[in-house]
């Protein structure tokens, strides 16, 4: 019986297994088990070798399985490169290289790397049909598969495991988990047309799209108290910034064009976690110290921050400067009295101000009253400045979060039936 489906010989069937491998979704668990060994400040290369091509198979097993699964019984595929004898072979190999691979930790390894190892293979089998119609674990899967890469790298040379690998691993369980939600959204038409139930589809894609910013939040932020903590190094925040600023850029983007660049995104938050871990760039170096300013120092603090604000509201256009205006004043007075309180009684102390005082408390606070509200409601006007959301084809819409008819987020639609463009 034939293998590849396109093609006879070696060569067709070398490139039906060889179309199997997928850079874009093999190299971060590949590298993750890598980055995990680095971690742990010893690199035995034959071992972290050894872990990182248990990754790979068990995400082959995933993907040979997921097109199995999509052509031959689901028929939601066009086209698949492997028949299903090739199917079934493709996955007995992968297996048998994953189990190679796990016989082999058992040698060099621990007990510990070899349970960590063992459920990667599981979650890439069992992807489809089992996971990839659940919202959680269609989500989770591959994320926590990422998880199980760094803490088995880093156990497989160590023999346990420590608070760095485990807090990282939970920085990237949220953090891939907001990708995956915008990439699951791709096939929003589809999935909902066949009743699979993805994130998106369970929730509507406005509501899916937010989960997704609020998990890449969420998780780029942590990075920052741990390194405040020392769980991570200072320069870890950095990884951060350069992921953040591909994110805040895909927010605004249709769901393909966000996951290409949330996808590239990821390298760049794992290649500046690595650098900050091997190489700590900014361990010695003090926190820059603005205390040189003397008393103007929380003056020059407010003016920076309130220039942000301005910027922001200004940005947003002149109806929201004036909302923001009038919240400001009307937050104001009861600010004014607490901030009046708990200064008297001795709540706080402001040792790097001016000296000057209006009507009983520090000018500095006066500004404090205003800069703050108003980089609040600049933040808010900013992240709510769009009418629309991405809809179903992937352009901009206005659709409702619930009620019938045919928008992106109710219960109930008349999609078309499946076509090319929906997949």
């Amino acid at each position: 019986m034939a293998i590849a489906r396109h093609g006879r010989g070696p060569a067709a069937v070398a490139r039906a297994y060889a179309s199997q491998v997928h850079p874009v979704f093999m190299l971060p668990p590949v590298a993750t088990a890598l980055f995990g060994a680095a971690l742990s400040g010893r690199f035995a290369p034959a071992v972290a070798l050894v872990y990182a091509g248990a990754a790979f198979f068990a995400v082959y097993t995933a993907h040979v399985k997921d097109g199995y699964v999509d052509f031959h019984r689901r028929g939601e595929d066009d086209d698949h490169p492997m028949t299903e004898r090739g199917c079934r072979l493709g996955l007995l190999g992968s297996t048998l290289g994953f189990l190679a691979c796990l016989g082999a930790l058992v040698a060099v390894a621990t007990p510990l790397a070899v349970a960590l190892a063992a459920p990667m293979w599981a979650i890439g089998y069992l992807h489809a049909p089992q996971f990839d119609t659940n919202p959680v674990t269609t989500t989770l899967g591959y994320p926590v598969g990422i998880a199980l890469c760094l803490l088995g790298g880093y156990a497989a040379q160590t023999g346990t495991l420590a608070l760095a690998p485990l807090a990282l691993s939970a920085v990237f369980v949220v953090t891939l988990a907001g990708v995956k939600v915008i990439d699951d959204a791709q096939d929003y038409g589809y999935d909902r047309s066949i009743g699979k139930r993805t994130v998106a589809v369970a929730l509507g894609r406005r509501r899916a799209r937010r989960l997704a910013i609020a998990a890449l939040a969420a998780g780029l932020f942590a990075v920052v108290p741990l390194s405040v903590t020392g769980v991570l190094p200072p320069s870890a925040p950095a990884a951060s910034l350069a992921f953040g600023a591909v994110a805040a850029v895909a927010a605004r983007k249709d769901d393909t064009t966000a996951t290409m660049l949330l996808v590239r995104g990821a390298y760049l938050f794992l290649a500046g976690l690595l650098v900050a871990v091997s190489f700590r760039p900014l361990a010695g170096v003090p926190l820059p110290d603005i205390t040189v300013l003397g008393p103007y120092t929380y003056l020059a603090t407010e003016v920076a921050f309130g220039a942000v604000a301005l910027a922001l509201l200004v940005r947003a256009g002149p109806a929201a400067l004036r909302r923001a205006a009038v919240t400001v004043a009307a937050v104001y007075p009861v600010a004014y009295v607490w901030d009046w309180y708990t200064l008297e009684v001795g709540v706080f102390s402001i040792p790097m101000r001016t000296g000057i005082e209006v009507l009983g408390i520090p000018v500095e606070e006066h500004l404090f009253m205003l800069v703050v509200p108003a980089l609040v409601l600049g933040v808010h006007e900013t992240l709510h400045a769009r009418t629309g959301e991405p809809n179903a084809d992937g352009g901009a819409g206005t659709d409702a979060d619930s009620g019938a008819g045919t928008d992106a987020d109710s219960g109930a639609g008349t999609d078309a039936a499946p076509d090319a463009t929906d997949r």
